[in-house]
């Protein structure tokens, strides 16, 4: 039981290190919940942290920038999770379509009609949240769209 706690413990640190890691000040804060081994001690169990996937007001270019650091940031552990991969697709939906604008901005003829008007951004911060179950190695991501 102790070891598995261990193991465990360093597994989701690791996980969300990386996305730490690779987010760079798009990632904020950050949480664990915790077990209490055998020994006393808390181990590390789950976790998350937030990272900021607003689009940047008016600049498509710097949101298409953006998006490819939050996507590298939600793939960046070794396993990530179902949320790490959903935060990674709506990031490059995001990303695709601030493209196709910075395009079209340009007068680039482009046949890229995909719309991002069914994308909800009223909340600021997705967060990136960690399964507390053992079987679950992977971490959530909780993006602030």
């Amino acid at each position: 039981m102790l070891a598995e706690l261990k193991a465990r413990d360093q597994e989701v640190r690791a996980h969300e290190n990386a996305h730490r890691a690779a987010g760079g000040d798009l990632v904020r804060g950050g949480s664990y919940d915790y077990q209490q081994g055998p020994d006393g001690k808390r181990y590390a169990i789950g976790g998350d942290v937030q990272i900021d996937t607003t689009p940047v007001a008016g600049d498509p270019r710097a949101t298409a920038e953006k998006m490819a650091q939050v996507i590298r940031a939600a793939l960046a552990p070794a396993e990530p999770s179902p949320t790490d991969l959903a935060v990674a697709a709506q990031a490059t939906a995001e990303r695709n379509r601030a493209q196709s604008e910075a395009r079209a901005d340009n007068g680039d003829s482009g046949t890229d009609d995909r719309s991002a008007s069914d994308k909800d951004t009223s909340d600021p911060t997705t967060p990136y949240r960690r399964a507390a179950e053992p079987a679950n190695a992977g971490a959530n991501l909780d993006a602030i769209a």
